[in-house]
């Protein structure tokens, strides 16, 4: 088991929360901050005696009178992996669009997901003993929907044509911003080509619900 655990959490009755489920794990050190600053500082110290194993975050951190350069549990995550590539990473959040949580996994590689919910108790300490044992954990409720994402894997090209659209530009009129912004491929038939196999993943008849479809799964 761990032995040394950091929480990022702001609001204090989560943090309580994840420390009873800590304690319970017996996890002989638990250190916990309300702030993403405080946490990158607190993971820096560590490494030059005994460095932390595990990041507990929330993703959402509300702004008051103290400055913060880090705003966010994903600008945090990003900057602990970068200083700490070992590091392993829950993120505990109310966070509910599963393509925002698909792509925690594929591009800021956190090792589980659970979701701030009824019984998220029981689910923390089940994710914790998970990464411990190195695998990947989703709270129970999200794990079908989740992997069902992965038929469709939504690339930065996907991205653009989707904010594009999103923003109101027709897509007849796609391809002559693509090609002032050098992007590649940009013709109007690899444009319709694109869409429409977007469409046909995601079981969706026209545009507009492919934008809505999206905005819901966090996509965009």
């Amino acid at each position: 088991m761990f032995t040394k655990i950091l929480i990022a959490e702001d609001h204090e009755s989560s943090n309580f929360s994840v420390q009873k489920v800590l304690e319970e794990l017996q996890i002989p050190i638990v250190d916990h901050v309300y702030y993403c600053d405080d946490a990158l500082s607190h993971l820096k110290k560590s490494l030059d005696s005994e460095s932390f194993q595990l990041l507990i975050t929330d993703l959402s951190f509300e702004e008051d009178h103290r400055k913060q350069l880090i705003k966010n549990g994903r600008e945090l995550i990003k900057s602990c992996k970068d200083l700490d590539p070992e590091l392993k990473v829950i993120v505990f959040s109310g966070e509910h669009r599963l393509g925002v949580i698909d792509m925690l996994f594929n591009e800021l590689g956190i090792n589980a997901f659970v979701r701030k919910a009824r019984s998220d108790s029981k689910e923390l300490k089940k994710a914790v003993e998970a990464v411990c044992n190195h695998e990947t954990y989703i709270s129970h409720d999200l794990k079908l929907p989740v992997k069902s994402m992965n038929t469709l894997e939504f690339s930065n090209y996907d991205i653009v044509l989707l904010k594009l659209l999103s923003d109101g530009v027709l897509q007849k009129n796609i391809p002559q911003i693509l090609q002032e912004r050098d992007i590649h491929p940009n013709s109007l038939s690899s444009v319709e080509k694109r869409m429409n196999a977007m469409k046909l993943a995601l079981t969706v008849k026209n545009n507009e619900q492919l934008i809505a479809y999206c905005k819901d799964l966090g996509i965009i």
